[in-house]
């Protein structure tokens, strides 16, 4: 392998790697208030169905292509097939459209981590707090660069000194800190009799009431979605650290072990937050998302607990912090990687020209909360900004036509065989072959293509 081409030095340190990625903000405020609102239980039903067959799919497919071409994204698909160029080209659009918004919103969490660990938690329970903030001319700015800066350090370092080595200190700290964040949330006692346990069991149990088969449909294209954010797959992260991969390492194993970690954890994020908003704010709570639910609701809740709370809100901060960063790094590093792979530049310099990029792009979004006038008229209704537009793009549109690309490379032109070979090179069983060829082949390319309707605004 050429010096450019670094590896994973183990397969636990590509499974903490891949799940750093997967573990991220659109976990722990995408997740709860989706469950919430696609009938709990329900939701926590179709999601693990869904996890064990299309992500799975999705999952292993992508680190199979990373692993057979040694190429990050942008170019690994031409070189599976010529005519799949274009497929490469959007799966890097997507990390570089991401990254200067996820680092704009990994400086809100910096901001807030500051706040509650200074004692200040209070301030950022006000009802206008957030809004403030967020309109500030150099306040944003200056905390997304440094969250940029974070990342950036880490990638520069490389794969295994870097991101590797990050990732086996700050995982472990992590899931310890989601474990005792959802203990906690299902001791409180919060307004008018409710308590986390009562949380819990909206999120758990599943309900029905009031749905039709359309809402249940609904539930199944939400759920899918979520797996985009959950597995980090459609944006070029998995195939980049599947060319990490070593040629003699589990491949199945390691997959199925981040299966596993990200399932846990994204189950567990909705134990954190869902009985404890619903303790303290009851179902009016968990009618936020996105922003709202981390940056609003939290901190009300937060300080709802009283003395308690700033100490909470401070690890809950530190937490998501560790979880924005770790998936920032992965963002960064396959937009930095296909840089490489294209043009065959140092790491040093791919990773100063991205976050330069990354950086203006941040600056200019983060105008759009002051200076800049932008409003558009999404799909499902309302408006959004500049923010909202980059986060529109991204996941559902390019996301949902990248997987439908790949499923329809893999499954009908270089044919399943090419994953399943490369998956079992080294004798492994290959457990689930005929769910994979079926989801690769069929059920998944109809799902997305339904999912990217919905997005549209096409089926509604």
């Amino acid at each position: 392998m050429s010096e450019k081409r670094n590896s994973f030095s183990s397969s636990i340190g590509f499974v903490l790697a891949a799940a750093g990625s997967a573990v991220g903000l659109g976990n722990i405020w995408r997740f709860p208030y989706l469950a919430a609102k696609d009938g709990g239980g329900l939701f926590l039903v179709v999601y693990i169905i869904l996890a064990l067959t299309f992500g799975y799919t999705m999952l292993v497919t992508e680190v199979a292509i990373g692993r057979k071409t040694k190429q990050s994204a942008l170019t690994a698909y031409g070189r599976l097939h010529k005519r799949s160029k274009w497929i490469g080209g959007f799966a890097t659009l997507v990390p570089f459209l991401i990254l200067p918004y996820y680092c704009i919103i990994g400086g809100w969490v910096l901001k807030y981590c500051i706040v509650f660990c200074t004692g200040q938690g209070s301030a950022a329970a006000e009802g206008t707090y957030f809004t403030e903030f967020i309109s500030g001319y150099y306040e944003p700015i200056i905390f997304t660069a440094v969250f940029l800066l974070a990342a950036a350090v880490v990638v520069f370092i490389g794969v295994n000194k870097g991101i590797e080595n990050l990732s086996k200190i700050l995982m472990p700290i992590l899931l310890l800190f989601v474990v005792g964040i959802a203990i906690f949330s299902l001791t409180v006692q919060g307004t008018d009799g409710r308590t986390g346990m009562d949380g819990l069991r909206k999120y758990m149990i599943p309900s029905v009431e009031g749905m039709n088969f359309k809402d249940i449909i609904m539930v199944v294209l939400d759920a899918m979605g979520q797996l985009f954010y959950s597995i980090s797959v459609a944006m070029g992260i998995m195939v980049t650290y599947g060319s990490y991969f070593k040629d003699d390492s589990n491949m199945m194993k390691s997959v199925n072990r981040i299966e596993i970690f990200d399932t846990a954890v994204a189950f567990l994020a909705g134990v954190m937050i869902i009985p404890a908003v619903y303790a303290f704010q009851g179902n009016e709570g968990l009618k936020s998302a996105g922003p709202g639910l981390m940056f609003v609701a939290l901190p009300q809740v937060f300080q709802s607990m009283g003395w308690a709370g700033n100490i909470v809100g401070a690890v809950f901060f530190v937490m998501v912090f560790f979880a924005a960063l770790t998936s920032a790094i992965s963002i960064l590093e396959a937009v930095v990687s296909s840089i490489i792979d294209k043009t065959n530049i140092n790491r040093h310099n791919a990773v100063i020209i991205e976050a330069a990029a990354a950086l203006a792009i941040g600056i200019f979004i983060c105008l759009g909360f002051n200076v800049i006038e932008f409003t558009w008229t999404m799909p499902g209704g309302g408006e959004g900004g500049l923010l909202d537009l980059f986060d529109f793009l991204s996941n559902n549109i390019f996301m949902p036509i990248v997987a439908i690309g790949t499923c329809i490379l893999i499954g009908w032109i270089v044919k399943p065989k090419t994953v399943i070979d490369e998956a079992t090179k080294n004798g492994e069983k290959f457990g689930r072959r005929i769910l994979y060829i079926g989801m690769i082949k069929y059920i998944a390319p109809v799902l997305l293509v339904a999912l990217l309707l919905v997005s549209m605004g096409v089926i509604r």
